[in-house]
């Protein structure tokens, strides 16, 4: 077979019929909580103001420097493809003036987007997420119910053995001094650090704590720990947090090297993961607290936090445990029709059919009985109806039980009637 012409860009992937229901049942799931928790959903642009991006996630991030898919317009705008939800939803929330609204504001997104990664296992150039935002309260119970929320819809979707790591990086009063004592280390122990470590030590040292490197980790296992450099007020928020996890018997540990890679994070930052004989699958869900990124894209002093979910990677963990998912349901009724007469005659039947809410299956594109038939037996129909040119002429249509191989003429404006009384009886 010869290579196709056109291929699939690097970094992304089609979305196949036969996985198209663990992204719904991934949606559906998140619904409900999302419902029960009472967040509003949000839909935003998949091309955003390319500086928001910079302003918001950083300018010495990785995203910022490698990843962002940008384009300049022929009004001469420069845009990026959204590489993460929050800042947009920021940018909602000043826009559309929701400060004014009842706080805190909840909202809930799901969507495409888009980071130039190197392709790896769980990791693609357009991946999709779903998150919340809750902005307008600064109370710790918030950070917790962020966290309650991706938690119970990893639970829900029948993940095992999930542990939450958190982890505080302090807020504008606490953390340069953190970041004086981490960049002090690194400085000291740069022989010992990979080069890109020693690049973000320079621009961005928080990052350097979640390099992969084996080498590396190890001389970071003896770097400063944020959390002995909090604040009163951090301290005490951290301690609130884990207070409450505490009474919601949420399985969680205190990861001192846990940062994240964006720049607007204050205070709690956290990842939940399952985790199984040592063996960590990476991070299903993340996010943490940004008390300052509203006011810095143009907003009031508004506290905030929120979390996101990977929905590639969520469906590779249920992957590889067998996760339960229910497909699509099999038409129980299968729609048969022979010669020109007929067919034209089955599409009004099929919208009765349809408004009754019963699935069928049909086979239009066949001319041939046979054929049909054989693509009822596939489908696993119970009862096939049949309407040949004889049937149409006279108002009537054939059922037919697959299973006895029983069939018996009724009228057309019958159908209903019928085939739900057959179906009873299977």
């Amino acid at each position: 077979m010869s290579k196709p012409k056109f291929q699939i860009p690097t970094g992304m992937h089609d979305i196949l019929p036969q996985d198209q229901v663990y992204y719904e049942k991934i949606l559906e799931t998140a619904k409900k909580v999302f419902s029960f928790y009472d967040f509003d959903k949000i839909d935003t642009p998949i091309l955003e103001d390319a500086n928001l991006f910079i302003r918001s996630v950083g300018q010495n991030t990785d995203i910022v420097e490698k990843e962002m898919f940008s384009l300049k317009t022929k009004g001469k705008d420069i845009l990026s493809l959204r590489p993460e939800g929050t800042a947009s939803i920021v940018r909602a929330y000043i826009e559309h003036g929701f400060s004014s609204l009842p706080q805190p504001v909840r909202l809930w997104y799901y969507g495409p987007f888009f980071r130039y990664e190197r392709p790896q296992a769980g990791r693609f150039r357009q991946f999709w997420q779903f998150g919340i935002e809750i902005l307008g309260e600064n109370d710790p119970i918030i950070d917790v119910q962020s966290i309650l929320t991706m938690y119970a819809i990893l639970h829900d979707l029948g993940l095992k053995n999930l542990m939450v790591r958190v982890n505080s990086i302090g807020d504008d009063n606490c953390r340069p001094l953190y970041r004086k004592a981490l960049v002090k280390f690194l400085r000291e122990k740069s022989s010992s650090l990979c080069g890109d470590c020693n690049r973000r030590a320079k621009t961005n040292p928080l990052r350097v704590l979640d390099c992969k490197n084996e080498k590396c980790q190890e001389t970071l296992s003896q770097a400063p720990q944020s959390v002995d450099f909090l604040c009163d007020s951090c301290k005490n928020h951290l301690k609130e947090v884990l207070e409450y996890l505490d009474e919601l018997k949420v399985p969680y540990c205190l990861d001192s090297k846990l940062v994240r890679g964006l720049d607007y994070y204050t205070k709690t930052v956290f990842e939940i993961e399952t985790e199984k004989d040592g063996v960590r699958s990476g991070a299903l869900a993340g996010g943490g607290r940004y008390d300052n990124l509203v006011k810095m894209l143009g907003g009031g002093d508004i506290p905030a936090c929120g979390a996101a979910a990977g929905v590639d990677r969520i469906i590779s963990a249920m992957k590889e445990i067998g996760a339960k998912v229910s497909f699509p349901s099999v038409p129980e009724i299968f729609f048969a029709q022979i010669g020109p007469l007929a067919k034209k005659k089955s599409l009004p039947i099929l919208e009765d059919l349809r408004r009754a809410n019963i699935k069928v299956g049909e086979g239009f594109g066949k001319d041939s009985l046979k054929e049909q038939l054989g693509k009822a037996s596939r489908l696993g129909a119970k009862v096939v109806i049949i309407l040949g040119q004889r049937e149409a002429l006279n108002n009537m249509i054939l059922i037919r039980n697959m299973q006895t191989a029983k069939q018996v003429e009724v009228k057309q404006e019958d159908i209903i009637k019928e085939i739900k009384n057959v179906l009873k009886e299977q």
